[in-house]
């Protein structure tokens, strides 16, 4: 398994040495806000946020970053490979810390995001794809609504 496969392994109490770890395997240098924020992402398991939610949670754990870090930061993980972003109505986007192939619930009146169970939903007819090109997944979101 490569430094960066090992990195991507879940752990729900991650290590500051984890979390440092983590990100030099990602191709990222561990600033000190990076790792507050790798943090707070990872040690809790596989969970969506969005930048004001982690911007929240880094406020109440005394984290001192501006918003604009946070978005940063958050596409550098994204980039890296750290995290998948799911653009919900086209101007909201949630990271996902689970970046294994899988589709999503999202529940409207809360503005949340839960995961389908592996096989639970399967897409037929996809197009081929151009040349020199290959699909790398497809996100599928089935919105929820209160009956």
């Amino acid at each position: 398994m490569s430094k960066i496969e090992q990195s991507k392994i879940p752990s729900a109490l991650p290590t500051p040495a984890d979390i440092s770890a983590r990100l030099r395997a990602a191709g990222l240098r561990p600033t000190r806000q990076r790792c507050s924020l790798a943090a707070l992402l990872f040690g809790q398991g596989d969970r969506h946020v969005s930048a004001e939610t982690l911007h929240e949670e880094a406020v109440r754990a005394g984290v001192r970053v501006s918003l604009a870090t946070i978005y940063n930061t958050l596409h550098q993980f994204q980039q890296s490979g750290l995290l998948r972003e799911l653009a919900i109505e086209g101007h909201r986007s949630y990271f996902d810390t689970n970046i294994s192939n899988h589709n999503h619930f999202y529940i409207e009146h809360r503005g949340e995001l839960v995961d389908i169970p592996g096989d639970h939903v399967r897409v037929d007819g996809l197009p081929t794809p151009p040349e020199g090109m290959r699909i790398s997944h497809i996100d599928v979101v089935v919105r929820l609504v209160k009956i």
